[in-house]
């Protein structure tokens, strides 16, 4: 999975420069992080609607519409994948409860 969020996400910094006329990341992202930001709050909204109504099917879909506009919301804040990725291998073997404890909120 990881190699197709690589290449998804590649695509994307690719796209983020085309013709918005005829590219919908080049469009999104002439909008601003703030319209980059409220599509991922609204498909995370829709994959827990997907959820609570146990549609799978639905919540695929919606997934990977998540996964998508996050990778985009990442690319225009120029954190890459791999970053995330590097996050995720940091904390594993942690208990959630001892990593939320550490962070400084």
């Amino acid at each position: 999975m990881a190699d197709t969020l690589h290449t998804l996400e590649q695509t994307i910094r690719a796209r983020r420069a085309a013709d918005p006329e005829t590219s919908y990341v080049a469009k999104l992202t002439a909008k601003g992080r703030r319209k980059i930001a409220q599509k991922v709050g609204e498909e995370a909204t829709e994959a827990v609607i997907a959820a609570l109504t146990e549609d799978k099917a639905a919540l695929t879909g919606e997934a990977a519409d998540l996964l998508f506009h996050l990778l985009m919301l990442l690319a225009d804040c120029d954190v890459s994948l791999d970053d995330v990725l590097a996050e995720l291998d940091r904390r594993e073997g942690v208990s959630g409860i001892t990593e939320k404890a550490s962070r400084k909120d």
